[in-house]
């Protein structure tokens, strides 16, 4: 599994003119799944990101977690994080997961985030929609995390 990590003051995703899923301050997450991960990856790579030390402290030093500080996530399901652009201009999405097996570990890896930082602390988008995804990033703060089990 990939994850691209932003560190956000605010955000929101909206399908068909609708919000679907909005947070205050806290992090969004594009989460891209591969056909070689499994449950483990999706626990794996929760814990991994509500541990992440991305939020300012006192000093201003990022050594503060979601699970420090009370802040929110946005979880986005992202594909296209699984695209190949060595060869030719148009990406290749072999390593991506199918989408049965990628929306089964993308709501594992969003229930083990809430049963890590809490249900209401984590918002989602819709799995395999057309989304505008808006927020303001923080700093900006952004990191490319990926499972490893």
């Amino acid at each position: 599994m990939k994850a691209v990590v932003q560190r956000a003051r605010g955000a929101s995703v909206t399908v068909g003119g609708e919000i679907v899923g909005k947070i205050d301050r806290g992090m969004v997450l594009l989460l891209g799944v591969g056909r070689d991960d499994d449950a483990a990856h999706a626990t794996m790579l929760a814990r991994k990101i509500a541990a992440l030390r991305l939020f300012p402290d006192a000093a201003d030093v990022p050594n503060l977690s979601l699970v420090d500080t009370g802040y929110e996530a946005l979880v986005v399901s992202q594909f296209t994080l699984l695209g190949d652009t060595r060869k030719g201009n148009r990406p290749s999405y072999g390593a991506a997961a199918g989408p049965e097996q990628a929306e089964a570990l993308y709501e594992m890896f969003v229930a083990d985030l809430r049963a890590i930082i809490g249900a209401d602390r984590v918002a989602t988008g819709r799995f395999r929609a057309m989304m505008d995804v808006a927020f303001v990033n923080e700093g900006p703060f952004t990191l490319l995390v990926e499972s490893k089990v």
